[in-house]
């Protein structure tokens, strides 16, 4: 038996028994596997952030003259207000064509080890492009980008104000640098996990304490570890046993698609579970509603373990604290449109 499964069923042992130090044991465990969320966003590494700048992103996040139709922007699919996410199996996009898989949430994306389910964008600012050209998503091209913002007039100070050393700012690097700054600035703090984290024992109550104990020993932890509790590796969906086909529907093989190596066959980067309690529906097919059949469901696919209803409730239970404070963002005020500005396109 390993060292860690060995201390964790010490813990859950004495948990049952109200032992003083497994309560200790527990925390000192948990520190060791996860890190709380930083109270401010984190620098990104090669795109500096000054305050000009994380405005410019704001502004170019809610604004669905990006799009094709004026009718989508970042927010449409990952919601500020609502845990990030649309709460749709998949995202609406450009002629109400739906996308492939469920729309990851932007709360805490930062932390990731890369975006998408498949990882194909390296980091936030990659990412950030992607949805703008797709033909499924925002139906746009680069230069269709430039050519929009450039006959909106109110931008060109945004932009300089943002740029200040560049001649001609409003460029497409630049509007996916000033959207990433800003989506860095979505994370969620402070929750009752991240301040049991830093030492405060009465953060969580016995019933979380009890689901901590199951998520680590029962073999979660394996996977949805670090800042995030998850987002930090990629893994095959399936471990142990497959779920149904509408869960993981054969014709998607995931990071296969990205590698084209046969061995990352229906791999996924593992989600973070960071405000999941917010974020239904589960999984990439975005098919599974409720989290207590999410948690079973990897319990079995992932884990081989059949869990009791007893331990999905007090798993889910501490899932709950893994929820944050959730940003505070203002509503922007966009330029308007002039005569001469490109008109949607249906």
């Amino acid at each position: 038996m390993s060292p860690i499964k060995l201390v964790s069923l010490m813990v859950l042992a004495s948990l049952a028994t109200g032992q003083a130090w497994s309560q200790t044991a527990l925390m000192k465990q948990a520190q060791g596997l996860f890190k709380p969320i930083p109270a401010n966003a984190p620098p990104l590494p090669g795109n500096a952030a000054t305050p000009a700048r994380v405005e410019l992103g704001k502004l170019l996040y809610f604004e669905p003259r990006l799009s094709e139709s004026h009718a989508i922007n970042c927010n449409s699919c990952h919601m500020v207000g609502m845990g990030g996410v649309d709460l749709q199996e998949t995202s609406l996009g450009h002629r109400w064509q739906h996308g492939g898989r469920n729309a990851p949430t932007v709360y805490n994306a930062v932390f990731d080890v890369a975006q998408f389910w498949d990882g194909r964008a390296r980091d936030l600012e990659q990412q950030a492009g992607g949805p703008l050209v797709n033909p499924v998503e925002m139906d746009t091209t680069e230069s269709h980008v430039v050519e929009q913002l450039k006959g909106i007039p109110g931008y060109a100070a945004v932009f300089a104000k943002a740029y200040p050393a560049v001649p001609d700012p409003i460029t497409f690097d630049n509007v996916r640098k000033a959207i990433a700054l800003f989506e860095a600035t979505l994370i969620t703090p402070n929750a009752p996990f991240d301040r049991y984290l830093k030492g405060n024992e009465k953060a969580l109550d016995a019933n979380q304490k009890e689901g901590l104990a199951l998520f680590i020993n029962k073999g979660c932890a394996a996977c949805h570890n670090g800042i995030n509790v998850g987002g930090g590796m990629y893994a095959p969906f399936g471990v142990v046993e497959r779920p149904g086909a509408d869960i993981l529907p054969p014709g998607d093989k995931g990071r296969f698609a990205v590698t084209k190596t046969a061995s990352d066959e229906y791999v996924f980067r593992v989600p973070s579970l960071r405000n999941i309690a917010l974020t239904a529906p589960y999984f990439h097919t975005g098919k599974v509603w409720d989290l207590r059949q999410a948690v079973a469901i990897m319990g079995s696919s992932q884990l081989g373990a059949k869990l009791s209803d007893e331990e999905v409730g007090k798993i889910e239970v501490f899932l709950g604290a893994l929820t944050g404070d959730q940003p505070k963002v203002a509503l922007p005020t966009l330029p308007p449109s002039v005569a001469t500005t490109p008109r949607p396109k249906p």
